[in-house]
């Protein structure tokens, strides 16, 4: 009965301010504060809060790291968010059952990895080197970026290669072509896949028992610059991925020539388990003693994916508002604005999305109610004046209605697992830095 009575009261509220707002028409072609006499049965108020607002650097919690929409690797030596590096490890498949032959005899064996977007520069050489998983990975199982990916591999490397990434752009289309990073492997991963018994490639399931794969390994930078790569791993209706190609001869194919050869590919298919691992060193940066402490503020926020830095932010006094009888918030909009030096963002792109999340009393993250009533009404998107947007209208209410407590805010990276990007943020400090602007009614009855 009691939220009935609370449900009649606001819709008894929200018809008599229609009735006000269509009879007012006719007198009055502006509504707003100004034109509003104090007699006025509701006043319409702004309020910007700032010195209300404070923010500190955490590290993101743990994230996912299997099956992304693109994988990652390589090292990057950032000036202000110091070292990330990220190895990557998957699974490879049958496209069908492999036939090589009367005495196939192998010649060599490629590994390919193809890629479209960097992060980073195009001038850092990198150092890649290829093992043989050991241990299988499962692409039912959840991997987070703290898997030890090296411990499930063999310590004999099948593979190296210094490599300097590099991007073509389509002068037509403005899209970016594909690159390949072609790595030759020991002949002996060769002669293990062609002397492979029939038993053992009868499926995929058995053949992933018999070879699990390999792991790729980034040698870590120790100057400022390098890459992180998207990997274009699994291959798709469009796109044949990254692969393994095994050159071989036959009896048959010798008779012919000589110096010919066939190829046998192994794919990284949608169902191949595809993991990152992910580190980040944060002693080289200015703030890397400042991480995870809650009575340190900085002026700057930091917010980085690939499961990096994420802020914490605390707006006190919000609770103030439930003493406020007869209010009813229009619009609470807290806008974030990009420090754009800080950011390098010539260089280094920022995130297209942010999510604000809020902590609950045993400080687990959820998405605010604004968000489940609609995304895009919530916001989080990066606006041409680069700033960040949140509409937190319903769940401001819902604090001054008593529904949930205020215990704070994570400003995170809404794609977190699939780009390497990062962002500097001004900090309620600034002169324009964050700010929360609440638009209000106040009802006079």
């Amino acid at each position: 009965m009691k939220s009935n009575k609370k449900y009649n009261y606001r819709l008894l509220i929200s018809l008599f301010v229609l009735v006000i707002a269509i009879f007012g028409c006719e007198e009055q072609s502006d509504f707003g504060v100004d034109i509003l006499p104090k007699n006025d049965l509701m006043t319409v108020k702004n309020i910007v809060i700032k010195d209300d607002i404070t923010s500190f650097i955490f590290r993101e919690d743990s994230i996912r790291t299997d099956e992304a929409s693109n994988s990652l690797l390589g090292s990057l030596y950032d000036p202000v968010f110091g070292i990330t590096n990220i190895n990557f490890a998957t699974q490879f498949r049958l496209q069908f059952f492999p036939d090589y032959g009367v005495e196939p005899q192998p010649d060599s064996i490629k590994l390919f990895l193809n890629y479209r977007i960097i992060y980073g520069d195009t001038l850092t050489t990198q150092k890649f080197s290829v093992y043989e998983l050991d241990s299988p990975l499962d692409v039912d199982a959840e991997y987070d970026q703290t898997i030890d990916l090296k411990s499930m591999a063999s310590s004999d490397v099948l593979g190296e290669v210094e490599y300097t990434p590099a991007v073509m752009l389509d002068s037509i289309t403005l899209d970016t072509f594909y690159q390949l990073i072609t790595i030759p492997l020991d002949i002996s991963l060769a002669e293990k896949l062609v002397n492979a018994d029939s038993l053992d490639m009868i499926n995929n399931d058995v053949f992933l028992e018999y070879f699990k794969g390999l792991y790729i390994e980034t040698e870590q930078l120790s100057e400022v610059g390098g890459t992180i790569l998207y990997l274009d791993a699994a291959a798709s209706s469009t796109f044949q991925g990254s692969a393994i190609a095994v050159y071989y001869s036959n009896e048959e194919i010798r008779e012919i020539s000589a110096d010919s050869s066939l190829v046998m590919p192994f794919i990284i298919s949608q169902n191949s388990a595809r993991v990152n691992s992910i580190y980040h060193d944060y002693s080289v940066t200015s703030f890397g003693d400042d991480i995870n402490i809650e009575s340190i503020e900085d002026t700057l926020i930091y917010v980085q994916a690939t499961g990096g830095l994420k802020s914490k932010i605390l707006i006190d006094n919000l609770e103030s508002w439930k003493d406020s009888v007869n209010i009813a918030i229009n619009k609470a909009e807290l806008i974030f604005e990009i420090d754009t030096i800080a950011s390098d963002i010539h260089n280094f792109t920022v995130p297209y999305q942010l999510l604000f999340t809020v902590i609950d009393s045993t400080g687990n993250e959820y998405l605010p109610i604004d968000y489940v009533f609609n995304p895009s009404f919530y916001g989080g998107y990066l606006w041409e004046d680069y700033t960040y947007r949140f509409n937190i209208t319903q769940h401001l209410q819902e604090i001054i209605n008593g529904e949930v407590g205020n215990f704070g805010f994570f400003l995170t990276p809404a794609y977190k697992n699939n780009e390497a990007k990062r962002v500097v943020i001004k900090g309620s400090e600034s002169e324009a830095g964050v700010k929360l602007i609440i638009t209000y009614t106040k009802y006079n009855i």
